[in-house]
């Protein structure tokens, strides 16, 4: 229904009234990245919101099948102990006592989602291993899974059959069962003979008969407690009166809450996202490394704010970083949702981009919104109003987004809406009007909330990142570009001897590019009095830019961005770290030997440099493997793009350079030549 334009290669995507615009094929966008095995870690983190998804089954059914499978899998470990270890991801020095741990969360967990105690939590188990020794009415269809559950298929497949023919009709029936199993109980001597047990039962003992009759010991309410209500308990007692039908809008509320309610922290991430994109935008290197450095940075005015909000996305990520990995838009590389973040992770987690770890930090937000618009659909669906009301993220407010507290605005609401019962010798029972929650869910936290789109989520732009193909394509159609004189070259590479010094020149250069792209300018114009006069950039350094003119900026930004990548090779640095490792393959030594002929010919300087543009603004997409196969050859890859842009390659070039030189060893090519020569420089001038 819209369309935009790819950030990497700025095509245009999308489309208008479902119609997609040319060459445009709409793929299916595998929303769930579960890993095979058991992937769930450790016990205690199970409490997370991010842990809390039922596949679409009520906590109840859910609990049953895990703790199904996790008695299964302890009892595998009695007889195939290396098979149940290598299930296990990441993997765990003893299986017993971790399935335990887990065993008893389920249990847990159980006893929450069916509001019971825990001897009747205990007897629940035991009366649905037993209904799977019966005979049980499978469904019509063919079993749509294997043994082995050897695909994510089979498994989804295994778990709605058990869900359907077993636990669903277990659960329709319990508080029959268990009344019977109670009934049994009570009448085993053994058990009923104890005196709290005949006290709680309604059956006061003899010795108390002294006390007065209107005595509270008398009273068995004194010896029950009223169990609290769960969302969890709710969610079973809605799928148990068929809610998902009756009350589609409670359902999916519930079966999405645990996160949800982590949606009204959305507007605060975006304000400390945009307040980093402004503080960020456009540098090169980052003056921190970790996000405690940068708050340590910070004056005691600014930090509390800084620290308050950073504590907001830390704690929302680690949170979720399970559903990002394996639901989420945006697919994440698996290290970067291992483990939480903390104050020691590194500053580019909180900065939204497109690549890198800054894809942490876009794709937090984009899931956000996700759960957010999740409910909106769902109002929209089942009410039949469909406003149309959308609101971008850059103008996102807190009154936009689905906002409340658990404990202050959601519990009281549902407990309202709530009554007790009580009989003697019985447990104590509970109704809440479900159609009347759904209501006021619906009018207090739902109802008249927008659309929030993806356009406008705010980025970061690193100069390095800005697509420059483009730019100089613009910068040379309203200013035409030469090449620089050999000397104006020379003097250049003299002064500017520091990385610093390369850098600052390199981001003045970019500048100016930038602004020439958009207003263009007089070709003979000096750069120095361009940036004085026109972009009113006082204290400039550099003394070559006043041989420089505007006709020369292309070039201008190849030397310099060549030599800063080859002053940051000879400070041990790497700058071609975003590249693909399959072109960094290293040379072999009769390609050396051919490089160190063809480096003292005239046209080596400028062919080296083609190939360090060529490296830096092309191959920086990790996806250029399929574009630019590293099998091809270095020469035939960069002479077509030269020709695209108008230049010849080189006789020399022909002649000289290596022709069995892949472009997967370009990195190490380009490395030892750019070395080389610079050796070779040393040693002519020195």
């Amino acid at each position: 229904m819209e369309k935009g334009y790819c950030p990497e290669c700025k095509a245009e995507i999308g489309g208008q009234k479902h119609i997609s615009v040319k060459d445009f094929n709409p793929t299916n966008i595998q929303g769930d990245r579960t890993q095979f095995g058991h992937i769930l870690g450790d016990a205690q983190r199970r409490d997370q919101p991010d842990m809390q998804d039922t596949e679409n089954m009520s906590p109840a059914h859910f609990a049953l099948l895990r703790l199904l499978t996790h008695m299964s899998m302890l009892l595998g470990t009695r007889n195939n102990l290396q098979s149940v270890m290598q299930i296990i991801k990441p993997a765990v020095p003893d299986p017993g006592p971790f399935l335990m741990a887990h065993l008893l969360k389920d249990m847990e967990q159980l006893s929450r989602a069916l509001d019971k105690g825990v001897d009747d939590t205990v007897s629940t188990i035991h009366l649905t291993i037993h209904s799977l020794l019966e005979p049980h009415q499978t469904s019509q269809r063919s079993a749509p899974y294997d043994k082995t559950l050897s695909s994510k298929d089979a498994r989804n497949g295994w778990e709605n059959a058990m869900n359907t023919d077993v636990i669903t009709h277990q659960l329709k029936v319990l508080d029959y069962q268990l009344k019977e199993v109670n009934e049994f109980i009570r009448k085993d001597e053994r058990v009923f003979s104890n005196p709290v047990m005949k006290l709680m039962f309604g059956k006061p003992e003899p010795f108390m008969c002294s006390l007065p009759q209107n005595f509270l010991i008398h009273n068995s309410s004194i010896w029950s407690c009223r169990r609290k209500v769960s969302l969890l308990s709710l969610a079973h007692t809605v799928e148990q009166n068929n809610g998902r039908d009756t009350i589609p809008i409670l359902w999916r509320f519930l079966q999405r809450e645990a996160e949800l309610r982590l949606v009204r922290f959305l507007p605060d991430i975006l304000v400390l996202q945009r307040d980093l994109v402004k503080k960020f935008h456009n540098m090169t290197d980052l003056t921190f490394k970790t996000i405690g450095e940068f708050l340590d940075g910070h004056k005691e005015a600014s930090l509390a704010w800084y620290d308050k909000s950073i504590n907001i996305f830390l704690s929302t990520w680690n949170q979720l970083r399970v559903s990002l990995a394996t639901r989420g838009e945006i697919k994440l590389p698996a290290e970067y949702t291992q483990e939480d973040l903390g104050l020691d992770a590194d500053l580019q987690v909180l900065l939204p981009q497109r690549r890198g770890l800054g894809l942490c930090s876009t794709a937090l937000i984009s899931y956000l919104i996700a759960l957010h618009n999740d409910l909106v659909y769902t109002v929209e669906k089942h009410t039949g109003e469909e406003s149309g009301y959308t609101v971008s993220p850059a103008d996102l407010t807190e009154l936009h987004v689905i906002r409340y507290e658990y404990e202050r605005d959601l519990l009281p609401l549902i407990l309202s809406n709530c009554q007790y019962s009580m009989e003697r010798g019985q447990e104590t029972l509970m109704e809440c009007d479900l159609p009347k929650i759904q209501q006021q869910i619906l009018t207090r936290f739902l109802q008249g909330k927008p659309l929030i789109t993806l356009n406008g989520i705010p980025t970061v732009v690193n100069r390095q990142d800005r697509n420059y193909e483009i730019i100089f394509k613009d910068v040379k159609g309203k200013v035409p570009q030469e090449s620089l004189q050999a000397l104006t070259q020379h003097n250049l590479v003299k002064e500017l001897q520091s990385y610093s010094d390369v850098c600052e020149a390199l981001s003045t250069v970019e500048l100016a590019l930038g602004f020439l792209a958009m207003t263009g300018g007089e070709p003979h114009m000096q750069l120095a009095t361009y940036l004085e006069e026109v972009l009113q950039m006082t204290g400039n350094k550099v003394k070559a830019f006043s041989r420089c003119s505007l006709k020369h900026c292309v070039a201008l930004w190849q030397l310099l961005s060549s030599l800063k990548s080859e002053t940051l090779l000879r400070l041990k640095g790497d700058p071609f770290k975003d590249i693909s490792e399959e072109y960094k393959h290293p040379l072999q030594e009769e390609h050396k030997s051919q490089l160190t002929s063809f480096i003292t010919k005239s046209s080596a300087a400028a062919f080296l440099m083609e190939i360090h543009e060529f490296l830096l603004l092309v191959l920086k997409n990790p996806k250029d493997t399929h574009t630019f196969r590293p099998d091809w050859g270095l020469k035939e890859t960069v002479a077509p793009y030269m020709d695209g842009k108008g230049l010849d390659v080189p006789p020399e070039v022909d002649e000289f350079f290596p022709e069995d030189i892949l472009l997967s060893q370009c990195i190490d090519a380009w490395k030892f030549s750019a070395l080389l020569r610079r050796e070779r420089n040393q040693i002519n001038h020195g």
